[in-house]
């Protein structure tokens, strides 16, 4: 199953070092049941993007949790066998769990912002909370930080990419 988890800098760093992204269970997205019933979509890779777009919210709320990331929102998708995988529609749309830690080498691509996105994230990251909790000018900024398309990285870039960060 193709899944998508949201990541910070510091996840990124930790998976360029250590080859796995973990510890297991890892929460991520991925086009579940839920996520068909709410999109009222056929097509797959739509779908695709709907879950990634998820994970990119929930960037969001891992980027408030650690001050030292970058305020860049990231999306690692991988694939990950279906035994492994636990679909949490009771969660969210398109949550799931992950059950393993996940091998560098599962991983598909890297989602990320670019730099002219981060004082528009940043903002986002401070009013997260509050968007969730059905604020209205919290949800413009959040909405403001989803107007950036992410960027796509083949994961022999991630040195690259975390290199820009610098």
């Amino acid at each position: 199953m193709r899944v998508y988890l949201p990541a910070t800098s510091t996840v990124l760093a930790d998976l360029a070092g250590s080859g796995v992204l973990g510890p297991a269970p890892l929460t991520g997205f991925a086009v579940t049941p839920g996520l068909r019933e709410y999109y009222l979509d056929d097509d797959i890779e739509e779908l695709e993007y709907a879950a990634a777009a998820e994970a990119a919210r929930a960037a969001l709320r891992l980027i408030a949790a650690d001050p030292a990331a970058a305020r860049r929102r990231f999306v690692v998708s991988a694939d990950v066998a279906d035994g492994s995988v636990v679909v949490r529609d009771d969660l969210d749309r398109g949550v799931v769990r992950i059950a393993v830690e996940i091998p560098l080498a599962w991983c598909a691509s890297i989602h990320a912002d670019d730099a002219d996105a981060e004082s528009t994230v940043a903002v986002a990251v401070e009013q997260i909370d509050a968007a969730d909790l059905g604020d209205p000018s919290a949800e413009e900024a959040v909405d403001d930080a989803e107007g950036f398309e992410l960027s796509w990285y083949a994961t022999q870039e991630l040195a690259d990419l975390l290199a820009q960060l610098r």
